[in-house]
């Protein structure tokens, strides 16, 4: 099958050069029986690469069965995949096959690999390996020929630095690596993918359907999509269904997304892709604005006790500066404005005594790393909600299940 033709077959819009090469990779390893490792950020549609590998292959009459690797709980993923026998623990009633068993001569779609626990990663080495597997409680090999297709949105080469991910399951499932574009690295595509949302909203729904002016489209170009496709569908259905004015300009467009116009926040390079690297921005520009709220709080509380304390503010010259000297009585402060409701260059006194019991201060510095804040964050929400997670998790804004693998990582012990 050409290109063209396979975009044609499963809704695949876009001319990118970057998307072309992938669906060629994908195409040509289709009909070979080695693993395949996608890799993407979320929403760029690694699913939809799986059905055309397994489509193309000698297996496209047997199962596909697609597996979120995050979704299942620790405890019950080996249980999942390879099955289990009566009596292996609480609760195994019965014996019962996993999908490495019932997919046999299939295809398995193992999404988000990078959260596969270590035991796990284990069994699945042995069954790439020698088709081998053992159920939970037995201890009878049992055979199994299965094609495994993996995906990630996250760094596993940084997963295997830190010994979260096995570096010789890494190189089994790398044979053939794909790399699915983001919305980003494809930003002529946006409005082509706009308008074909649209027309099958429209379509689905008897309705005429809407268009974008000019101004509206550059806006959509230049948004950096973090949630990719599956964001701008979703933005589509939504302006489609609400919108009164078939015609969307820029303003009507801001309206249902305001954030189409936001700077995107500073962050540290190379810290990951997808989910992971949104939620630590998300963390580190909540530390940035509690920082913030913390010194205008000290502002203003060093301003209300000189006030308090009937303090003189002497007018400086704004290049003029004081240098600290023991023999002086006083010492003046320059307090740089942050606060509107302070005057710039606006200095406090100090008397002498109290510079005299300040002397002996000893000063730390005070860690940087993102990932002690993130930390330190975590363990502040968890104490302030008294070890509730889901109230933790609303008050840093990520989810639930985001902050329960923040706790594992950095190993925190909640009371």
């Amino acid at each position: 099958m050409t290109i063209q033709g396979t975009k044609l077959r499963y809704g695949i819009i876009g001319r990118s050069e970057l998307l072309d090469r992938a669906l060629e990779n994908a195409l040509r390893v289709a009909g070979t029986e080695l693993s395949v490792l996608i890799r993407g950020a979320s929403g760029v549609g690694k699913d939809v690469f799986s059905k055309i590998i397994h489509d193309q292959s000698k297996r496209k009459h047997n199962k596909l069965i697609g597996i979120n690797c995050g979704a299942i709980p620790e405890g019950t993923i080996n249980s999942e995949l390879f099955g289990h026998e009566k009596g292996a623990f609480t609760g195994a009633t019965g014996d019962r096959k996993g999908y490495f068993e019932t997919v046999n001569g299939g295809t398995i779609f193992l999404d988000e690999i990078g959260e596969m626990p270590l035991d796990t990663q284990a069994y699945l080495l042995r069954v790439l390996e020698s088709g081998e597997f053992i159920r939970v409680g037995s201890s009878a090999v049992q055979k199994t020929d299965v094609r495994v297709i993996a995906a990630t949105n996250v760094n596993l080469e940084e997963k295997i630095s830190k010994g979260k991910f096995r570096e010789d399951l890494y190189y089994r499932l790398n044979t053939v690596p794909i790399k699915i574009p983001s919305l980003m690295e494809r930003k002529d595509d946006i409005n082509m993918l706009m308008r074909k949302f649209t027309m099958d909203i429209a379509e689905k729904y008897k309705m005429e359907p809407i268009q974008l002016d000019e101004n509206a489209k550059t806006i959509l170009k230049n948004y950096p999509w973090p949630g990719n496709i599956r964001e701008l569908k979703n933005l589509a259905e939504q302006m489609s269904i609400l919108s009164d004015n078939k015609l969307v300009t820029a303003e009507r467009l801001l309206e249902f997304a305001p954030n189409l116009t936001k700077r995107n926040l500073p962050s540290i390079a190379n810290r990951g892709t997808g989910s992971d690297a949104l939620e630590e921005r998300e963390i580190l520009y909540k530390f940035l604005l509690d920082m913030k709220g913390d010194l205008s709080d000290l502002k203003n509380l060093v301003y209300e006790l000189a006030r308090t304390n009937d303090l003189d503010f002497p007018k400086l010259q704004p290049a003029q500066t004081t240098k600290y000297r023991p023999d002086l009585p006083t010492i003046l402060h320059e307090e740089r404005a942050a606060n509107e409701q302070l005057n710039d260059s606006r200095p406090v006194i100090i008397s002498a005594k109290e510079v005299q019991e300040y002397e002996d201060t000893e000063i730390i510095e005070e860690s940087l790393s993102l990932e002690a804040k993130t930390k330190e964050l975590i363990i502040k929400a968890l104490d302030k909600h008294k070890g509730r997670r889901k109230d933790a998790a609303e008050d840093l804004g990520i989810s639930e299940r985001t902050l329960y693998r923040k706790i594992k990582e950095f190993e925190i012990i909640e009371s």
